[in-house]
């Protein structure tokens, strides 16, 4: 394999071996601590313009399948792993990882520590990298990530283009789910339910919104800064208090912002499927799927009518919200992604009681 090498803005160097795509890529990196399920991170959009290091050593070994993907993109601007596997043992793989990432122009390095880079992320924070080509000069590389300006635009560019649907047999409920950069498996999770699901663009007006005459509104995961998808903010403004709500991830997020509270950015995030998170108004304690950089300032909640109902247990953040008055909820983490791994699915069945209640 070719070497390639990883360099961080403040200077720091890693030297490895290219798979995928030979191309450069300048983003920000961060860490997952999944064991598995490494086709699933790289199409999700929630990783839309950024590194992802795998904290677990052996990627690849399973390939990638057609049923897997979360959506049909390849998000992550890179992939960066300790040991890489190009020989998949599983029956039902279509391709490599490795083909995957260079059908779609994504750079990956291999062969690095990544103990070491996770332990880095950890401690310094999430930072902008290059991966580029082995006789890039360190301040060369910091240079082209200085003149690089950072994107704001993230959600247009994976939000659908247009309406579309999935129906299921016998449905209960009608629900539209605005679409920020959402995983197929939120749809799947919602069919499985009972629920037709109209699936909009994040810029949709509420006024052809509520014409659909939903039972409910959904609003999805999906990368970058909540601050920057005004569109969503407005038409939650509008819609809250209307029809019940219920967001995952940046819907979270969003949700928080239209009520009136704040968001932060975390030093480095949090990534990975093992992550406990206590409910406070059952006192039981999830496993949980997470995937996001930025959080809910719980000081800011006050006067908005939002209650804490869910926290992390590793650092006290804001996991869940609860309005019972305008059947709104919300969580930072994933139920539909099999954490537990039925841990949260209670959140779904919670969704549609208050559907139920609206409709009555």
């Amino acid at each position: 394999m070719k070497k390639r090498k990883l360099i961080l803005e403040d200077g720091s160097e890693y030297i490895g071996e290219s798979f995928g795509a030979e191309t450069d890529a300048i983003c920000e990196i961060v860490f997952n601590t999944s064991m598995a399920g490494y086709q699933e991170i790289v199409s999700d959009p929630s990783y839309t313009d950024q590194a992802v290091v795998m904290s677990y050593p052996l990627i690849g070994n399973y390939g990638i399948t057609d049923e897997d993907y979360e959506s049909k993109l390849v998000a992550p601007a890179a992939f960066i792993v300790r040991d890489y596997n190009d020989q998949p043992s599983n029956f039902r793989y279509t391709k490599t990882l490795s083909e995957l990432l260079e059908d779609n122009h994504v750079p990956g390095i291999s062969g690095i520590d990544t103990r070491k880079l996770v332990r880095s992320i950890r401690d310094l924070g999430s930072r902008r990298a290059i991966i580029t080509d082995i006789n890039v000069t360190t301040w060369e590389g910091v240079q082209q990530i200085h003149d690089t300006p950072v994107p704001h635009d993230q959600v247009s560019r994976v939000s659908c283009r247009k309406k579309w649907y999935a129906r299921t047999a016998n449905p209960r409920f009608n629900v539209v789910a605005i679409d920020c950069g959402m995983k197929l498996n939120i749809v799947r999770e919602l069919n499985a339910f009972g629920c037709n699901v109209t699936v909009v663009p994040f810029d949709t007006r509420a006024e052809d919104i509520l014409s659909i005459h939903p039972d409910g509104v959904f609003v999805s995961n999906g990368p970058g800064d909540p601050e920057d998808v005004k569109p969503v903010i407005g038409v939650l403004k509008q819609i809250i208090g209307k029809k019940p709500v219920f967001g995952i991830c940046l819907g979270h997020q969003l949700i928080a912002l239209a009520s009136g509270a704040s968001t932060y950015k975390l030093k480095f995030g949090h990534r990975g499927g093992n992550h406990p998170v206590k409910n406070l108004l059952t006192g039981k304690i999830e496993i949980t799927s997470q995937n996001h950089s930025y959080a809910v300032d719980e000081k800011s909640l006050a006067g908005t009518g939002l209650k804490v109902s869910h926290i992390n247990l590793l650092d006290n953040t804001v996991e869940g919200l609860v309005d019972d008055e305008k059947k709104l909820c919300s969580v930072q983490y994933h139920p539909e992604s099999a954490p537990g791994p039925q841990d949260s699915y209670y959140l779904f069945e919670n969704f549609l009681k208050n559907m139920e209640a609206a409709i009555k």
